[in-house]
């Protein structure tokens, strides 16, 4: 019986989005920029030369790239060898919830509520409504900011405290960080949990718990220890139609909070490094039938946030060079897709997604274009693979 495996790079856009302008990122691309910037000497920090991603593009990447966006990237010009396309998002937002259940066949059913105002950002009331429930008398933050930014501005000022950091995005979702020693990771993890369904009923779709330790001497870092408490999907995914067929359905890295784990038997978490040996693992010991939806977080969160060019090459050429290896640990019969979430060009604007399509590709099936496709038919494809009933709007390119 065969598997199926998902494999998410998150936010590993390729451009080309048709409503890109309403989100203000027409012309956006994450992957034609990053090589334009690589062939062109720019990102030289931890690596050198041009993008080198020989493993991805003989599936059919820089194909992808030209398909979804009319646009070469430089050193991507491999004919393809694998499935290959390019995937287009129709849910009203650009952000990780939107981008993982319309792959898992469920567009979003609603328009996400957003804190567009950037300092202060939040409503007196939901201000007050942290207090009482963190049992403090303010918080930090209040603002528009990356995450690694704000912790560095307010994490001294947070240890004397006490109080919570709090900061949102131009995505639907209100973080929280706080030092895992002295505010607690346990405290930390419960604020975010018992705030949840107040923020879940403004349709905000995620609270984020981001911990932290260090001081103001050495500096604060993030730890590996976040937590996403995302709305519950409102109807069944892929996940769901998978488990009630009796199949398996095992999670690496943040898939498990993004869909509530609703649908999911099992979850491995850690950084990217971590999640690639989990990967592993999963695809040696994974049941006949079963369904594998794995998530690489750090190319949005470590560096396309950050605006770090050379940091986002860096990590494509490792994940590349892991490709081979997975690959490898294919039977007879399976399928394994790469896919994107939605875009966060480091050259773009700005520290936020980008709208864009995403680049589809996959080995099991042999050498095969499926032209342009939407996220939801992702999905549909994994389903007619596994052979189990589908639901949603998708229809499959297998």
């Amino acid at each position: 019986m065969a598997r199926a495996f998902l494999v998410v790079l998150d936010s590993v856009g390729c451009g080309g989005a048709p409503d890109a302008a309403d989100f203000g990122d027409a012309g956006s691309n994450t992957l034609a920029h990053i090589a334009r910037e690589c062939a062109q000497g720019r990102a030289e920090d931890g690596r050198s030369g041009p993008l080198h991603l020989p493993n991805l593009d003989a599936l059919g990447l820089g194909a992808a790239i030209a398909l979804a966006s009319g646009e070469a990237a430089p050193g991507l010009g491999a004919a393809p060898r694998g499935l290959w396309g390019a995937g287009t998002e129709v849910s009203p937002g650009k952000d990780t919830p939107s981008g993982h259940w319309e792959l898992a066949g469920l567009p979003v059913p609603w328009d996400w509520h957003y804190f567009p105002d950037t300092n202060p950002c939040f409503p007196p009331e939901l201000v007050a409504e942290v207090c009482r429930v963190a049992g403090t008398e303010g918080i930090l933050g209040n603002r528009h900011a990356s995450g690694t930014v704000v912790i560095a501005e307010e994490g001294a000022r947070h240890v004397e405290t006490g109080w919570p950091i709090c900061y949102t995005s131009a995505d639907s979702v209100f973080q929280i960080a706080a030092h895992e020693e002295h505010f607690g990771l346990e405290r930390l993890l419960k604020l975010c949990k018992d705030l949840a369904p107040l923020l879940h009923g403004m349709k905000v779709g995620r609270v984020i718990a981001r911990p932290f330790v260090g001081d103001a001497q050495i500096g604060f870092t993030r730890t590996t220890n976040r937590k996403d408490f995302a709305i519950l999907p409102p109807q069944d995914t892929l996940c769901d139609w998978a488990q009630k067929a009796g199949r398996k359905v095992h999670a690496v890295g943040k898939i498990g909070d993004i869909f509530s784990m609703r649908g999911i038997d099992d979850v491995r978490k850690g950084s990217d490094a971590a999640l690639m040996e989990h990967l592993l693992e999963v695809m040696d010991l994974a049941e006949e039938g079963s369904f594998t939806f794995a998530n690489f977080v750090e190319f949005d969160s470590l560096y396309g946030h950050r605006r770090d060019v050379s940091g986002y090459a860096r990590a494509l050429e490792w994940f590349d060079a892991q490709v081979p290896r997975l690959l490898a640990r294919l039977r007879d019969g399976d399928l394994i897709l790469f896919t994107a979430d939605h875009g966060n060009d480091p050259t773009w604007h700005g520290t936020d997604h980008t709208r864009e399509r995403v680049p589809v590709l996959g080995a099991g099936v042999g050498e095969k274009a499926i032209g342009q496709v939407g996220f939801a038919d992702v999905a549909a494809s994994i389903a007619d693979h596994l052979e189990i009933p589908a639901q949603g709007p998708g229809r499959s390119f297998l």
